[in-house]
């Protein structure tokens, strides 16, 4: 194979061509967008301009809207933020509610408040598809309101796809005077995301998940809601986050998500398309396959497939595909390498086995049907000899 195939853009997809072109179109140019001069009003205008821009594409106020690094500082900073604002408010308020099946860019800094800051997490349970017990959600919080500082629940899966019902969420917080952040990184340019119409008070977005550079994102956050500040410094973005902001990498962030939420439509519906012709091309290859996720594919993302590949070790089918010149995973990125089953799929009630026998394909915006065929052409080989090396090594 001369050209390799690449069926991980839920891990990262290739950048937009208008994202170059904004990325690019920048780089020469001189001017810190916090200097007063003309060089430094000129880069605020890219900034407020970038700022209008995706306001317009995910449905928030302009000043909502917080420029971070990425997906994880997002989270890291409403999480700890409006845990640390509403504790101060009220030192009763210590418990947080969030799913089993969060990024680990939630699920970490979760774990660091429970051993940091006394935070009481817990995490709630999800049904044989990955969707939250909305019913175990309303039980927690009404065994008492008043302790709740906030909830977490994402938009949806990165490993499987399966979308949540934060309109639920929402409703079961807003009774309460809940605040609900929701980590929406693979969410935002795959399926429609509208802030004000959500009721969610903190959004996460991340800007190489949907088209966009590397290292650069926003945390969405209502103004009306009190946030504490994890770095302090130049307080340039509302004296919730600190630092000089990269004002190419915002305008490329701006331009991705212009575009990816222009061509959502008919993005969404070749993705579908050649997902089902995917997972249909697996099965045909691997009848034993079994697909994880929602079966219903309105309730998850386009372009995720996540099977099962029973005799498999995923870490071994993962590499002898990549071998091939197949790109996959075995789930997110983050947690690359670490020879653990995925969480998800453990608390969607699978084995430890049934986990580690599982890969994940992500379509984008650059996949095509011949990479579906290059797959459906390697993978028969690559599960004999996985199932091969599976039977060597079990005592």
């Amino acid at each position: 194979m001369n050209q390799r195939v690449y069926l991980d853009h839920a891990a990262s997809t290739p950048m937009a061509p208008a994202a170059i072109e904004a990325v690019a179109s920048h780089l020469g140019r001189v001017g810190n967008p916090a200097s007063l001069h003309a060089e430094g009003r000129a880069a605020r205008r890219v900034v407020e301009e970038s700022r209008e821009q995706i306001a317009a594409g995910i449905g928030c106020r302009p000043g909502d809207l917080v420029f971070t690094s990425g997906g994880t500082e997002s989270d890291n900073m409403a999480l700890k933020g409006t845990f640390w604002c509403r504790r101060d408010e009220d030192p009763r308020r210590t418990r947080i509610l969030s799913t089993a099946v969060e990024h680990h860019a939630v699920l970490d800094p979760l774990e660091w408040l429970v051993e940091h800051e006394g935070a009481d997490v817990e995490l709630l349970p999800v049904d044989r598809e990955g969707r939250l017990d909305v019913g175990a959600l309303v039980a927690s919080i009404e065994q008492d309101p008043d302790s709740v500082a906030l909830i977490s629940v994402m938009a949806a899966n990165n490993e499987v796809g399966t979308l949540q019902p934060l309109d639920e969420v929402v409703a079961a917080a807003a009774a309460h005077g809940i605040p609900v952040h929701t980590d929406a990184v693979q969410a935002v340019g795959s399926v429609p995301v509208d802030f004000a119409a959500s009721g969610v008070d903190l959004l996460s977005l991340s800007g190489h998940k949907l088209g966009g550079p590397m290292g650069v994102g926003a945390l969405v956050v209502r103004r009306e809601l009190g946030l504490t500040p994890l770095s302090h410094g130049g307080g340039q973005e509302r004296d919730i986050r600190s630092g000089t902001l990269n004002v190419p990498s915002i305008a490329g962030l701006a331009a991705a998500v212009s575009w990816s939420v222009g061509h959502l439509d008919e993005h969404a519906i070749r993705l579908s398309a050649l997902r089902d012709e995917l997972v249909a091309t697996v099965k045909g290859v691997v009848p034993d396959a079994v697909y994880n996720g929602a079966a219903d594919s309105s309730q998850r993302l386009p372009g995720i497939a996540h099977l099962k590949f029973p005799g498999c070790e995923g870490d071994s089918l993962l590499m002898l595909l990549d071998a091939k010149g197949i790109s996959c995973s075995t789930g997110s990125a983050c947690n690359a390498g670490v020879a653990q089953p995925s969480h998800v799929l453990l608390a969607m009630g699978c084995t430890g086995e049934f986990a580690r026998s599982s890969l994940r394909f992500s379509l984008g915006h650059a996949s095509t049907a011949s990479d579906i065929a290059a797959l459906g052409e390697a993978l028969g080989p690559a599960v004999e000899r996985a199932r091969k090396a599976m039977l060597v090594t079990r005592p």
